[in-house]
Parts: structure tokens; C-alpha cells; sequence
């Protein structure tokens, strides 16, 4: 048989089809009913034509092929135009309707004897899955085949009538779908396509476009239980298939998944999330790099966003949303073949999404979105890498302002602290670098925004303890003291805006600057000591001193900006130095620091001093002992309050002999200030007392003693303008260190004066205890201050306590009473010179003393005297009318003039500095008490020129 003679066969059998077919429909849409010798006559001329048609086709081509394979016969089936495509049913005409016309008892009767089936060409045999007896099977079951192809709307071809002569694939999947959706998966058949789908890997991509071509088709029918079958059977073949062929599924898949995802029905959004989640879990062996995640991430994101009208709903769609998010980081932040999910365009819809949603909710279960959110966005941050950090922090910093979340500030702490805890150590001072660079970006903000920042930061350096701080330390400070002194100025000003138009209260500053002291505090706590000794330098040189230091307020601050600013930074370095732990004072107060914050102890600004007197104590104090020195109680036992106590090292012994003196000395001057309070009297106790027991050794504690008998003789002394108050606190402080003192290791005899002296004060003078004067209400007697000698410290029973101890040896130095050292005035002190409030001469007992010679006033020789000697200034108007002559001699004047009169000034400076030069050098008074003869002065001898070099 030739292919003509074929062609022409199966035309006319396709004609005879199509007749009858036609006849079939018009007796549907007529209400007629079949008879079972129609029914018959259809369903053969239907094998018929398949099997002539398709057999001979298949032989064709295979015997044809060039590469020398035959065809696969499922391949041969799925090639296009091999088929033409068959009717459709019309609307309301089904096959299944046809078989139910039946009459009741009349069933489709089997082939007429004489009649049949058409046999294949010889040596052509059906392929195994197209058997003759499957073929065979009873006209009932072909039908229903025919009849449910119909009803689907087959596209595949003419070969979709007849269920036995379908792909293997496509019967496997279609029998995995019940008749009804509500019995659910045909586990049976789902293991038949599992097997099948492993068997033969390369049909996998089949599978899924016939899966995925099945769930459209369904779903625009609103058939959804049989989605959700779908959707299950796509599930367990992802999960199955553990080779490199998942990607032939993976593209089906995702596509189904944008397809639901599209979809009105929230339902269908949950379904969909719930596939991508177990595929996200799944660990593939090769990576794809054509595949893209941009509509998951913009569809969760835009799902967590929901504002479904019930309650219910919306939290089961935001959490979805929030799973899905989850799920596109698990799949995508290992894989840097893949799409980069840190990019801004992703975090700046990823990390809004995740935030509102722990905003607005609560943590009530485990399936609530706040709950869901924090554990995405830990996993979120857990897996950045050093160059992710400052994309995922930026949108929370953007998000955090737009809301104005800055001012409730517990929302925004909440935030850092999960990004704090999530992100990995090393990271963490990359998190600080945002918070500083955005807390300079927002100067210009309201207080409480700035407020709000800081206090982050505050808890993040917290949190950042166990990291590190990064390397530009002091960059962080120097940002956080510039936020400072900018809030001084917008207190003063009551603006912080260069407009003058936004105003700010006093309070919001104020609050402002507590959160920035406490924040440097909590910065400085994570640095080791010697980073933090250098924090306290590079604070110390920021604070504003008139002559020294350049004033860090602005130019309009004024004094009161300056002293304020003072204030403030002097907070800081007790914030500083309260955690402040070092084994070596040399190093923890060198003289570069001790100095000029000593300096500030001769202050007139109360709080000023209080402040250094805290700082100092706070520093030496090492063994945290002086939250158990109170100076209110006289009754306490010291060997009950287990002080910490250990041998002065010989580091702390060369810090003493060092600057032991200047200690005494402004402890002295302290004791002089009249505005001292309260506060001020019972910092210089501690102070005291943690000399005593940080660093005392014999020759330290003579030498206290001494200082504590001069505070004594100042309080008694009429020449100090001192109000009845400071003497009384003079006296108390005095009692209250000596009784500590004569507990710490001193003779019994010592012990026994002091406690003598303070009973006799109990009973006749309580003023003069720290009891009573420390208390809110003073009880102070009234007109001038009057001390009996029996409520006085000694000095000569003190030194015959102290004889016949190991005192003794430093005996001869307790017998020369207390006299604060001669040292350059403080520039900081209103006062002219140090004689002001020193005596430069040492009162001497006069029973040592046969004749009192009369000396000769001196002229003190101190730093303002040669500073006038240099500088002749008068008036302001004068000094300004000067400056405008030197300006207008250096623009018009010659230059010979100009010369001549810089000789003129030289010549004046130099007589200047020859009296002042000799009314220092004088020449030494004789045993008889005559001068001698004056010496040429030595700047003014000759020496011959090889002398001088």
C-alpha cells in the first residue's frame, strides 16, 4: 500500500467520522436519545481512524529517520500537527450526558458478530501502553475516556479522544485527580508518577507544563480543590527529585506560583506561599542563573503591606507575606550566582515590610506577624556580610524617620537591639557608623528626634560591649561632643534652626545632653584602659578654658555657653571614669590630665568643683570603696564594712610622692570656696578617705593628719571670709575622716583622742558633726562660731600618739604644721596671683623665734607682672584706636618710619624687662643685717666670646 492509497483511506475515514459526529451533535442539541448501535458506530469509527492514522504516520517516520534512532512514540504523540484538533463538544452536550440518555437497562452493546477490529499491517505491533486488550476494554470505559477528554477541552490533538492512546506522562497525571476533589490526591497513582518522573528524569519539564497547564485550566474554572491537587502533586516532585533536573520543574513551578500569587483570592496567596517556602528549603546541587525572584519579593513585600477588612485574614496574608520574604532570603543569600537580594531596590521593600509589621502588632502566639517578623528579620541580618550591613540598615533608618519613630524611641530601640544581637560581632561598628552619620544628618532636627537617636546608640554600645567599637574611636566621640555643644547653642539661643524660625525648650536640650553623656559613657565602657585614657585626654582638651584652650562654644555663647559646655563635658568624664579601672594611677592620671582638672577645683562655679572632686575620687577609687564611706555617720565600725584593702605598689607610691602635694593643696583651697554646699563637703571627705585606703602608707598618713589639722585652724581662722555653714563643714569633714582615719591601722592612743573629741561635740556643740550639718535642715548657732579647746584635735596629743609607733620615723615631718606649696597661680581662678589666697610666709612658733626681725616688703614677682611689662593696654577705646594707627602707619608710611618705630618699641620693652629683672635680684642680707655691696646683675656681665656659646 502506497502513501497515496493511505492518505486517500484515511480522508474518508476521517469524513465518515465527521458525519457522524455531526449527526451525533444535532440528535444532542435535539433532546434525542442514542441508541446503543450509534453509540457504537462512533466510538469505531473513532479507533479506527486513530489507529490508521497514527500507526502508519510513526512507521513512517521512523523508518525515516536520519540518525538512525527510532522515535519515542510518547515524542511522536506531542509533535504538533501531527493530529488535527477535534471539535469540542457543544454547550450542554457532554459524552457523560450521552451514556446517562440511555434508556434504564440498555446498555452499549459489544461488536456484532462478523464484525472486527481492524488488524495492523504485518510485522507492525502496538507499543506496550497501547495494547490490544487495553484498547479492548469494554465501550462503557471508552466512552467515559472520550467523553472526560472532551470535557476538558483537549488540545492536544485528535489522539486526546482516546485515553489509551494519550503520553504516558499525561495519563499518570491525570490519574492522580479524583472525580471528586474532596477525597484529595490519589496516593496510589502519585507514587506511580513519582516512580515514573525518577525513571525518566527528562520528562520532568513535561510533567510540570502538563501539571501547570492542568492547574490554569482548573483554576480559571474555579475549580480550586483540584488546584490545591495540583499544587500538592508539584510539592512532592520538588521534593523527590534530589538531582540536577529540578531546574526542568523549577520554571513550571515558579510560573504556577506567579499564577496564584496573581490571583483575587486570599486563599490561593496562602497556597502559593506555603509551596514556595518547601521550595525554598530545598537544597539544589547547581545553581540557575537565569532564574529571578524580583515579583516574590515585590508581591510578599506588598502581602505583608495587607489591610484585608477581617481581622482573621489580613494576619494569615501578613504572615504568609512575611514566610515568603523568609523563604526568597533562604534561596537567595547563599547564592551569589543568583540575584543579589541585598541590593537597595530589594532591601528598601524587604525591610519596611518586615517593620510594620512589628510595629503594629503584638507578640500574642507564635503565629502572630510580630513574631514571624523578628524571626525573618534575625535570619535576615544573621546571614549579612560585611559589605551588606549598611543596605540593610539604611531602610530601617529611612523607615524609622518617615514614621517619626525617633521621639517614641522605644519602637527604634527595639529595632537595633534585633540587629544588634543578629548581626555578627565583628559588624557591629558598622551599625554605630550609621547611627552617628545619620545623627549628624538630623542637627537640624527637634530635640526629641535627636534624643531619640542617641539613646540607641546608648543601647547599642551597650549590646556592642562584646564587639568592638572600630577603628576611628575618637571619631565617635568627637561626633557626640559636636552634637553637644550644638545643643548648648540651641538652648541659648531657644532655635535650632539658622532661621531663627523652629523653636526648642530648654527641657528637650537639656534631655538631649543627658542622653549624650550617658551615650559617651556607655562608648567608653567597651574600650580597653588604654583607650580609655586617651578618651578622657581628647575630652579634657575639648573643654573651653579663658587663656588655655579655644572656647568650643559659638562665637555668641558667650561666658555662660563656655561654662555650660564645661559642665556638660565634665559630666562626660565622670562618665568616663566611673568604670574606670587601672592597676597603675601614673598612667591613669598623668600630669598632661591631673593638672588642668585640678585646675578646675579653684573655680568660683559651684558645680564646676563638685564635679572634679567626683572625677578625682572616681579615679582613684579602684576597689569600689566609697559607696561604703558615708560622711553622715560617726558611729560606724570599719571592720564591718569589708573595705578592700591592699599594699600601695610602688607605682602608686611614685604617684604620691609626685602629685601628693598638689592634691593637698587644692583639697585646701576647696575647703576656702564660700559657695561650698552639702555635696561639695562630703566629696571632699570621699576623697580623702579614698586616699587613705587606696594609697596610704606611713609617711602619706602624716602627712593627712597634717592637712587635716590646717582645714582645723582655717575654720578657726578670723581672717577668712568664711560663712558660720563652711566652718562648720570644715570641722565636720575634719571629724569625720580623722575617725576613719584612726580605725585604718594607726595607734590605739589615736583612736582614743578622736573618739574623746567627738563625744565632747556630741554633747556640747552637734554642729560641728557631719550628722547634723550634712542633714536638710542645719542646726547652725546663731552669731559667730565659737570652738572650746576641748573640742578641738590637738596637734601635740595626735604626735604623742603617734611617738613610739612606726610613725615615729616621720615624727620630725609631723611637728612642721601644714602650708599649701607656692605654685603658679591658676589662670582659671579670679584671683591676681596665688599670694591672694596663700601665704607666702610660714608662721613659725614664736618660742623658736629669739627677735622678730621686721623684713622688707618684697614686690611679688608673679605672671600678671610680666604680662603688663609686655603688654601696656589701656582702654578698650584706647586699644582699638591703636590698632587703627598701626593699620593705617603700614599701609601709607614709609618704611624707614616703620623700622624707626619698631626700634622705639624694642628699646621700651627691653627697660621694662630691666626693672622687672631688678627688682628680683638683690643681694643677700649679712649676719648683721646689712646688704652688701650690689653685684653686677648676670645678664648684664660680659663674657669674653669663647665662653658663650
Amino acid at each position: 500500500m502506497n502513501a497515496a492509497a493511505v492518505t486517500q483511506a484515511v480522508t474518508f475515514q476521517w469524513s465518515r467520522s465527521w458525519t457522524e459526529g455531526v449527526n451525533t451533535q444535532r440528535n444532542v442539541e435535539k433532546g434525542g436519545i442514542f441508541t446503543s448501535t450509534q453509540i457504537f458506530i462512533f466510538t469505531f469509527h473513532l479507533l479506527s481512524l486513530c489507529l490508521h492514522h497514527h500507526f502508519f504516520l510513526f512507521t513512517c517516520l521512523s523508518s525515516s529517520s536520519s540518525s538512525g534512532h527510532p522515535l519515542d512514540f510518547d515524542t511522536y504523540m506531542d509533535m504538533p500537527g501531527i493530529l488535527p484538533r477535534f471539535p469540542s463538544m457543544p454547550q450542554g452536550g457532554t459524552m457523560s450526558a450521552m451514556l446517562n440518555s440511555l434508556p434504564r437497562g440498555i446498555n452499549p452493546p459489544s461488536l456484532p458478530r462478523g464484525i472486527t477490529m481492524p488488524s495492523l499491517p504485518r510485522g507492525m505491533s502496538l507499543p506496550r501502553s497501547v495494547a490490544t486488550p487495553t484498547v479492548l476494554h469494554g465501550p462503557l470505559r471508552l466512552l467515559r475516556d472520550c467523553g472526560s477528554v472532551l470535557d476538558h477541552q483537549t488540545a492536544g490533538g485528535l489522539c486526546g479522544c482516546c485515553w489509551a492512546l494519550r503520553p504516558r506522562y499525561k495519563r499518570l497525571v491525570d490519574n492522580i485527580f479524583p472525580e471528586d476533589p474532596e477525597d484529595g490526591l490519589v496516593k496510589a497513582n502519585m507514587e506511580k508518577l513519582t516512580f515514573f518522573a525518577l525513571s525518566a528524569p527528562e520528562k520532568l519539564d513535561r510533567i510540570a507544563a502538563y501539571l501547570s497547564e492542568r492547574l490554569t485550566r482548573e483554576l480559571n474554572r474555579h475549580r480550586y480543590g483540584y488546584v490545591c491537587i495540583a499544587m500538592e502533586a508539584m510539592e512532592q516532585l520538588l521534593l523527590a527529585c534530589h538531582c540536577q533536573s529540578i531546574n526542568l520543574l523549577v520554571e513550571s513551578f515558579l510560573s504556577t506560583l506567579r499564577l496564584l500569587l496573581e490571583a483575587d483570592k486570599p486563599h490561593l496567596h496562602i497556597l502559593a506561599t506555603n509551596s514556595f517556602v518547601k521550595f525554598a528549603n530545598i537544597e539544589e546541587d547547581t545553581p540557575s542563573y537565569h532564574r529571578s525572584y524580583d515579583f516574590f519579593v515585590s508581591r510578599f513585600s506588598e502581602m505583608c503591606h495587607s489591610e484585608h477588612g477581617d481581622p482573621d485574614i489580613q494576619n494569615k496574608i501578613r504572615v504568609s507575606g512575611i514566610r515568603g520574604l523568609q523563604g526568597v532570603v533562604r534561596k537567595t543569600v547563599d547564592n551569589e550566582l543568583l540575584v543579589n537580594i541585598w541590593e537597595p531596590r530589594h532591601m528598601e521593600q524587604i525591610v519596611p515590610a518586615l517593620l510594620v509589621n512589628l510595629e503594629k502588632h503584638t507578640h500574642t502566639n507564635s503565629e502572630s506577624p510580630a513574631e514571624q517578623t523578628e524571626v525573618c528579620f534575625r535570619e535576615l541580618l544573621g546571614r549579612a556580610a560585611y559589605g551588606h550591613i549598611n543596605n540593610a540598615v539604611r531602610p530601617v533608618l529611612m523607615h524609622l524617620d518617615s514614621h517619626s519613630l525617633w521621639e517614641g524611641r522605644s519602637f527604634a530601640v527595639q529595632c537595633f537591639q534585633i540587629i544588634m544581637y543578629s548581626i555578627q560581632s565583628q559588624h557591629s561598628h558598622l551599625v554605630t557608623q550609621q547611627l552617628l552619620g545619620h545623627l549628624d544628618a538630623n542637627s537640624r532636627s527637634p530635640a526629641s528626634v535627636r534624643a531619640g537617636i542617641v539613646e540607641v546608640l546608648s543601647e547599642a554600645a551597650v549590646i556592642e560591649a562584646t564587639g568592638s567599637i572600630g577603628p576611628t574611636v575618637l571619631e565617635v566621640f568627637n561626633t557626640l561632643l559636636r552634637q553637644l555643644r550644638q545643643s548648648v547653642d540651641y538652648e541659648l539661643t531657644g532655635y535650632y534652626d539658622n532661621a531663627g524660625k523652629l523653636r526648642t525648650t530648654s527641657t528637650e536640650e537639656k534631655t538631649l545632653q543627658d542622653a549624650v553623656i550617658k551615650t559617651i559613657g556607655s562608648f567608653a565602657n567597651t574600650l580597653p584602659v588604654y583607650q580609655r585614657s586617651e578618651v578622657m585626654m581628647f575630652i579634657m582638651g575639648k573643654i573651653p578654658v579663658p587663656g588655655i584652650y579655644p572656647a568650643l562654644g559659638s562665637p555668641n555663647a558667650g561666658f555662660e555657653g563656655s561654662r555650660m559646655i564645661q559642665v556638660m563635658l565634665l559630666k562626660c568624664l565622670l562618665q568616663v571614669s566611673e568604670r574606670y579601672e587601672s592597676t597603675n594611677l601614673l598612667t591613669a592620671l598623668p600630669s598632661s590630665f591631673l593638672e588642668p582638672l585640678l585646675s578646675y577645683t579653684l573655680m568660683e562655679d559651684p558645680e564646676i568643683r563638685l564635679l572634679v572632686l567626683s572625677i578625682l575620687t572616681s579615679l582613684i577609687d579602684r576597689r569600689h570603696n566609697v559607696n561604703k564611706l558615708t560622711a553622715d555617720s560617726l558611729s560606724f565600725d570599719v571592720s564591718l564594712l569589708e573595705l578592700k584593702e591592699d599594699r600601695s605598689s610602688r607605682q602608686d607610691n611614685l604617684f604620691m610622692r609626685k602629685h601628693a602635694q598638689r592634691l593637698y593643696r587644692h583639697v585646701f583651697l576647696a575647703c576656702k570656696e564660700e559657695s561650698s554646699g552639702q555635696s561639695h563637703y562630703r566629696a571632699l571627705f570621699a576623697l580623702l578617705a579614698v586616699l587613705s585606703v587606696e594609697l596610704a602608707n606611713e609617711e602619706m598618713v602624716v602627712d593627712l593628719i597634717r592637712l587635716v589639722l590646717a582645714l582645723q585652724e582655717l575654720a578657726l581662722s578670723t581672717q577668712e571670709c568664711l560663712s558660720v555653714f563652711n566652718r562648720c563643714g570644715v570641722h565636720a569633714v575634719c571629724a569625720a575622716f580623722l575617725n576613719l582615719l584612726s580605725q585604718l591601722g594607726t595607734p590605739p592612743p589615736l583612736h582614743q583622742h578622736v573618739t574623746q573629741v567627738i563625744e565632747c561635740r556630741q554633747k556640747d556643740a552637734p554642729h560641728l558633726l557631719p550628722v547634723h550639718i550634712f542633714c536638710d535642715q542645719p542646726r547652725l548657732p546663731e552669731g559667730e562660731l565659737k570652738v572650746d579647746e576641748a573640742l578641738l584635735f590637738v596637734h601635740s596629743k595626735i604626735c604623742e600618739a603617734l611617738t613610739g609607733s612606726s610613725y615615729s620615723t616621720h615624727i620630725d615631718r609631723f611637728k612642721t604644721p601644714y602650708t599649701p606649696q607656692l605654685t603658679e597661680e591658676d589662670r582659671l581662678s579670679k584671683r591676681k596671683s596665688i599670694g591672694d589666697v596663700v601665704s607666702l610666709q610660714i608662721d613659725m612658733d614664736p618660742q623658736h623665734c629669739p627677735e622678730t626681725q621686721q623684713k622688707p616688703q618684697t614686690e611679688q614677682i608673679t605672671f600678671e607682672t610680666l604680662k603688663n611689662a609686655i603688654e601696656d593696654r589701656g582702654s578698650v577705646e584706647e586699644e582699638e584706636r591703636r590698632r587703627m594707627e598701626v593699620v593705617e602707619r603700614f599701609q601709607t608710611a614709609p618704611f624707614e618710619e616703620i623700622a624707626a618705630h619698631c626700634g622705639a618699641r624694642a628699646t621700651l620693652l627691653q627697660s621694662k624687662l630691666d626693672q622687672v629683672f631688678n627688682s628680683i635680684i638683690r643681694s643677700p642680707p649679712t649676719p648683721s643685717g646689712h646688704s652688701l655691696p650690689r653685684s653686677t646683675p648676670l645678664h648684664e656681665m660680659k663674657f669674653p666670646d669663647l665662653c658663650v656659646y
